[in-house]
């Protein structure tokens, strides 16, 4: 299945949301998987962005639509990124030569 990552910063009411109910990170993961999307990893980070999410997905248009529903809540941006291990990477290199 096609492997993700996904950055999320937190807005002005995200930051309220977390720090309020902590909880609720949990909560949107299990909405993330009800979306068609299984969470691999999970880390909160400091810097740029809050957290970085690795995910599988059966497609773009799903990881799309889980992009679009979380963005659309006001609590979070998101930057997706399509994810290759790298064995695959290097398989697929090797299929080129």
């Amino acid at each position: 299945m096609p492997l993700y990552i996904m950055l999320s910063k937190l807005t002005v009411w995200g930051r309220k949301t977390v720090k309020e109910r902590p909880e609720r990170i949990k909560e949107v993961n299990k909405e993330v998987e009800s979306m068609g999307a299984k969470i691999l990893a999970q880390y909160a980070t400091l810097g740029e962005v809050d957290f970085i999410n690795v995910l599988e997905a059966p497609d773009n248009e799903t990881i799309a639509s889980v992009a679009v529903e979380l963005g659309a809540r006001g609590t979070l941006e998101t930057t997706t990124l399509a994810a290759l291990s790298l064995d695959d990477f290097i398989a697929e290199l090797r299929k080129k030569q």
